[in-house]
C-alpha cells in the first residue's frame, strides 16, 4: 500500500489533505482513483490507514479508516556523521541508513573532504532530504530521518557532546575492536563517525579522542566510505536493538 507523510495540521478530525509532489505523485503516476487505499504518517510515528475521497488539481483528500502507531522505529538512535564522499555516494549513504533504521544524517566536511561544496549546499540538501523522504516511505518508517545541514568536522564533534556515546570506525586502530566496543557503549543516542575516502587525519582523530569518542576497529578488511557507517549502524542496532513482536 503506497505511503505518504504529511504535518500534523494537515490532518483533520476525519480526514486528511495531502497537496504538493504528493499529491501529483498520487493522481499522474499511481493515477489513482476514488476509494483506492493508502497510508499517511504524520512524520511521529503514527499510521493512518486511509481511504482516497476526493482528489483534485493539487491536493487529495483522504478518509481516515483506521489509527495506529507506527512500529518500525528503532528505540536504539543513531546518528550518523558522514564526511561527504565524491559524487553520488552520498545520496546511497542517506538511502540506506534510512532503511536500516538510523534517525539522522549529518554531512560534514572533513579535513580530507575532496567535494567543493560552496554555493551548491542548499540545493545538495534539499536532493538528500527528498532522498531520504523517498526511503522512508519505501521501507515504511515512522519519521522521516533528519538530514541536518551541512557542517564543519569540528561542529560536528561539538554536536556529538549531546549524544550519549559516539565511535569512530578508523582503519589504523589495532587495540578496540568493534565488537568489544559495543560493550562499554550506554544509552540508546549513540553517533558514528565516518571519514571520506582519504580517511580522517591524526589531528581529527586526536580531536576525537579528547571529547570521548572512541576509534574502533570494523575488521582486518578496510571498508569504503559509503560501506562503513551501514555496515556500523547495522551491526548497533543488530546488537543493541530490543526483540520485537513481528506481527
Amino acid at each position: 500500500m503506497p505511503k505518504f507523510f504529511v504535518s500534523p495540521q494537515q490532518i483533520n478530525e476525519k480526514t486528511i489533505e495531502i497537496t504538493g509532489d504528493d499529491a501529483k505523485h498520487i493522481s499522474t503516476v499511481l493515477r489513482a482513483k476514488t476509494g483506492d487505499k493508502i497510508t499517511i504518517c504524520d512524520k511521529k510515528s503514527t499510521d493512518y490507514e486511509c481511504s482516497i475521497c476526493r482528489i483534485n488539481k493539487n491536493s487529495v483528500i483522504a478518509e481516515i479508516n483506521e489509527i495506529h502507531k507506527n512500529k518500525n522505529e528503532p528505540n536504539i538512535k543513531i546518528t550518523v556523521f558522514q564526511s561527504i564522499p565524491k559524487l553520488d555516494k552520498m545520496e546511497t549513504v542517506i538511502q540506506k541508513c534510512v532503511e536500516i533504521g538510523v534517525v539522522r544524517i549529518v554531512p560534514v566536511i572533513s579535513e580530507h573532504t575532496v567535494v567543493k561544496i560552496g554555493e551548491n549546499a542548499s540545493k545538495k540538501l534539499e536532493r538528500f532530504r527528498k532522498i531520504a523522504c523517498a526511503a522512508a516511505k519505501q521501507c515504511e518508517r515512522g519519521i522521516i530521518p533528519d538530514i541536518h545541514e551541512i557542517i564543519d568536522f569540528n561542529n560536528a564533534v561539538n554536536m556529538a557532546k549531546s549524544l550519549d556515546s559516539a565511535i569512530m570506525p578508523y582503519e589504523k586502530e589495532r587495540k578496540l575492536s568493534f565488537k568489544s566496543a559495543i560493550k562499554e557503549i550506554n544509552g540508546s543516542e549513540i553517533g558514528i563517525f565516518i571519514g571520506p575516502e582519504g580517511g580522517f587525519s591524526p589531528s581529527e582523530v586526536q580531536l576525537c579522542a579528547q571529547n570521548g569518542i572512541k576509534s574502533v576497529s570494523l575488521g582486518k578488511r578496510i571498508l569504503r566510505t559509503e560501506t562503513a557507517g551501514l555496515v556500523a549502524a547495522a551491526i548497533l542496532l543488530y546488537e543493541l536493538e530490543e526483540d520485537y513482536d513481528l506481527l
